[in-house]
Formats: structure tokens, C-alpha cells, sequence
């Protein structure tokens, strides 16, 4: 008798503790990067909820710097790299790239170290494949001295050095606004670690470089063959990503709002197709921007700034890597620089810079569409999203 009246109670409390352990695996550590010429003071650590779409507004840790607008999580998440994209005429005129460790229990960020990333306005980094250095893009707003790619060491203790090499480029001087001088937007490794290709917006060109630490300890990069591959004239490079298997990219050209896609093999990319994201529309609508996949891989999203304002979904051709749009759907927002996929594939958080909102939209797992706002959430000028979750 005593036994089965103690079982029902061992059930409630299983059941309860399965209820607690479901729920701490739905809330996820979000990362907000940001520019802080308004009321923002930096980088802002979040906790989303998966199971409701629901971002907490209360944040977890602030950390007060300036500019920190594109954020590079190493892939055992024990390290975050920030650049700093300061320039001329800021508070801090000075472009700066900083480094902290991640407590592994409790997620908080603390200053390892900060170097100056020798140019104006650094926009992106990524690591290398073997995570020995971080390759950071000097935008450079202005013509003197233009945009180049930093490459600094990074230490087992993640601390940084100084950048050991800087690489320019010649301008395609296309647009005389925005093409007189180069503009590196981001430069990202393959999939194998052997090679760096840099989007120069300002050159019409992805650069490609052969990354070779052990023959090169001073300068890791060294021109491959060839060495860039030309985009048309005026279209301005921006992203690069590559596909899961490593046999396709995908890339985005910032001035013509399009994406172009490429096979990949051994250093080169050869061009397969060039989609439009601005259907027709003037070019003031034309601003493409941020890019990412779904974890299957057969689903990419793009967002698409300007006067459009939207995030466009594509269906991935499994072989071949070409794209065949879905849906577009608003931002409800302005200026969708960045944003990211929650771990779960439930919802997708846009980060609007200039409507200063980070706003969740729901997705159907199953057909990767999206659906309707579940929430907006106030915040100056988001850059950049980046759960903290192992790679």
C-alpha cells in the first residue's frame, strides 16, 4: 500500500523534472552586436526561448565598446572576437578588433585583450580553418586610404597580436560614389582551411588567396591562381558562403541586389547562376546584404535592404546549388543588416539597424517558410546576431 501510494508521486516528480530539463533546453544565449553612435553601449547578451519565440528584453550581461558591429564566436565557444568599426569623424576614430574569453557555465564575456586593426571602419572577421588567425575586413568609408584585409594571430589563450599582414586591392571605380577605392566587406576561409577569399565591394572582384601558415609563418597569404574572380561591373560583393558540403557558394552583391552562385572546387569558384532579389525595382531598392542556410541545407534566406525591406527564401537545388525563390517576406522593419535561424528552426530573428528593433518571425520547420511576427523588441541600431552554440 505504501508503495503505491509513493509511485504517483515519483511520477509527478519525473515528470516535473522532465518539464524542467525541457524547458532550460529551449532558452538559448543570443549575442546582439551593434552600433553605438545613439543610445547603445555595445555588445548586449540575450536569453531566447525557443519553445515561445520570445526574446528577453532584460539583458543578461552589457558590455560597454564602442562600435562592435560584427561578432566571430570560435567554434568551441570558448572565445568571442568583435570588431570595433570605428573611423573618422567618431568617437573613437580609431579601428580596433577585441577578443574575450566565454565563462563555459555561465556564457559571461571578459576582455581579453583589444588591437588596433590598422584601417578605417572594420566590418567582419572570421578564423581561419585551424582558428590560428582571425581575418578582419577594413571597410574604409573613405577613398585615403581605402579598404584592406588585416590578418592578426591569434593565440591559444585567444589573446591577439597586432595584424602581421594587410592586403589592398585596385578599385573597379565603376561607381564614382562608392567604387573609387577598395572596400573589403568580408573575407571567409574554405572549407578545407587551404584558401581565403576577400569581397572587395569596391573592386567588383572576390580576391582569393592560399592560406599557408607553416610556409608563410609572417604573411599566411599569399595570392592564389588566379587570383580573383571577377562579378559584373558596378555590383559590389558582400557575403560569401559556402554550402555545407563544401561543393557550392553562395553571393551576395550588395549594389545590384543579387546573389550569385558558384560551384567550388580546389581554390576556384566558377559561376552557375545570378539571381535578382529587386524584381524590377529602381535602384534605390537594391541593397542585398546578409545570407545564411537552414541547417539541412536545402533552404537559403537573404535579406534584402533599401527601400524593399525584405527577406527572400530560395530552395537549394541539392546537386547542382542553384536557387529557385520561395517566398519574400517584410522585414516589418528598416535596414535588415543582419540576422539568424534559433537553434530549433522555429523562428527567425532579424536585426532592422535603422528601424532599431530586432523583431522574431516564425518559420515552419517542415517547408522552411515564414510566418507571422511573434515579437518586436526595441533596441538602437542591431548589427549583428549570433547564438552562443558550439559549431
Amino acid at each position: 500500500m505504501k508503495m503505491r501510494s509513493v509511485w504517483p508521486l515519483l511520477m509527478a516528480a519525473s515528470v516535473a523534472a522532465m518539464g524542467v530539463q525541457a524547458g532550460t533546453e529551449d532558452r538559448h544565449q543570443l549575442l546582439v552586436g551593434s552600433y553605438t553612435a545613439g543610445q547603445s553601449q555595445g555588445i548586449y547578451r540575450l536569453q531566447f526561448d525557443s519553445h515561445t519565440g520570445q526574446l528577453d528584453t532584460n539583458p543578461l550581461q552589457v558590455i560597454k565598446t564602442d562600435n562592435p558591429s560584427w561578432l566571430t564566436l570560435s567554434k568551441d565557444m570558448s572565445r568571442l572576437f568583435v570588431v570595433n568599426e570605428n573611423g573618422p569623424g567618431q568617437k573613437d576614430p580609431v579601428g580596433k578588433v577585441s577578443s574575450y574569453a566565454i565563462d563555459p557555465k555561465t556564457h559571461a564575456l571578459s576582455l581579453i585583450n583589444q588591437v588596433q586593426s590598422l584601417g578605417n571602419e572594420p566590418t567582419h572577421s572570421s578564423l581561419s580553418g585551424d582558428g590560428r588567425h582571425l581575418l578582419v575586413s577594413n571597410y574604409s568609408v573613405v577613398e585615403d586610404p581605402g579598404g584592406t584585409l588585416a590578418v592578426l594571430p591569434v593565440s591559444a589563450d585567444g589573446k591577439l597580436s597586432p595584424p602581421v599582414q594587410l592586403s589592398s586591392h585596385q578599385p573597379s571605380r565603376v561607381n564614382p560614389e562608392r567604387q573609387v577605392s577598395a572596400h573589403v566587406h568580408a573575407a571567409v576561409s574554405s572549407p578545407d582551411g587551404q584558401f581565403v577569399f576577400a569581397n572587395d565591394l569596391g573592386a567588383d572582384k572576390v580576391f582569393v588567396y592560399r592560406y599557408d601558415p607553416k610556409a608563410n609563418p609572417e604573411r599566411p597569404l599569399v595570392a592564389a591562381e588566379p587570383a580573383f574572380v571577377q562579378l559584373p561591373p558596378g555590383s559590389g560583393p558582400r557575403h560569401l558562403l559556402f554550402s555545407a558540403d563544401g561543393k557550392h557558394a553562395w553571393l551576395t552583391l550588395e549594389m545590384a541586389a543579387q546573389v550569385a552562385v558558384f560551384d567550388y572546387r580546389g581554390g576556384r569558384l566558377t559561376q552557375r547562376q545570378l539571381v535578382d532579389l529587386a524584381a524590377g525595382k529602381p535602384q534605390p531598392g537594391r541593397a542585398a546584404a546578409a545570407l545564411h542556410a537552414s541547417s539541412d541545407g536545402k533552404l537559403l534566406y537573404v535579406s534584402n535592404r533599401g527601400t524593399t525591406n525584405e527577406v527572400l527564401v530560395f530552395a537549394i537545388d541539392p546537386a547542382a546549388g542553384t536557387l529557385k525563390e520561395l517566398q519574400r517576406r517584410s522585414v516589418d522593419g528598416d535596414h535588415p543588416r543582419e540576422f539568424s535561424l534559433d537553434p530549433s528552426g522555429k523562428f527567425l530573428l532579424i536585426a532592422n539597424q535603422k528601424s532599431n528593433q530586432i523583431v522574431v518571425v516564425a518559420r515552419d520547420p517542415k517547408t522552411g517558410l515564414l510566418g507571422k511576427t511573434v515579437q518586436k523588441v526595441s533596441m538602437d541600431a542591431p548589427s549583428d546576431l549570433k547564438f552562443m552554440l558550439r559549431q
